[in-house]
């Protein structure tokens, strides 16, 4: 089955368990479509570059997933259609790099980066 990643973003106004229980909801739809949860990670609130729906903040979640592609698109369109989600991005992969992602990672973890000009 193909592999995806996906990065959703829910509204600051919900609680740290209701936005965790959201990721849980989400794969259980995959779930229940023929596909599986690999992992996921909830990053917590952080500040938005630009105001979506009147918000400034948001819970981030990432999220890691095996699943055909139907099972893919009917768990994008409920998250659309969640009154709680604001903005979800779902990319294909080659293949699920290893745990942390690098928005978890601390900063000395990180890898060098390049220098400055």
């Amino acid at each position: 089955m193909p592999l995806y990643e996906h990065v959703m973003i829910a509204r600051q106004d919900l609680s740290n368990t209701q936005a965790e229980g959201l990721i849980e909801h989400f794969g259980a739809v995959l779930a229940d479509n023929g596909g599986k949860l690999v992992d996921s990670e909830y990053w917590g609130i952080k500040t938005m570059a630009y105001k979506i729906n009147k918000n400034r903040k948001g819970h981030y979640a990432f999220l890691r997933s095996d699943a055909p592609a139907p099972a893919v698109q009917e768990m994008e369109r409920l998250m659309r259609l969640h009154d709680d989600v604001m903005r979800v991005l779902t990319i294909k992969v080659d293949e699920h790099k290893e745990l942390p992602s690098v928005q978890m990672q601390k900063r000395e973890e990180r890898g060098d980066r390049r220098p400055r000009r």
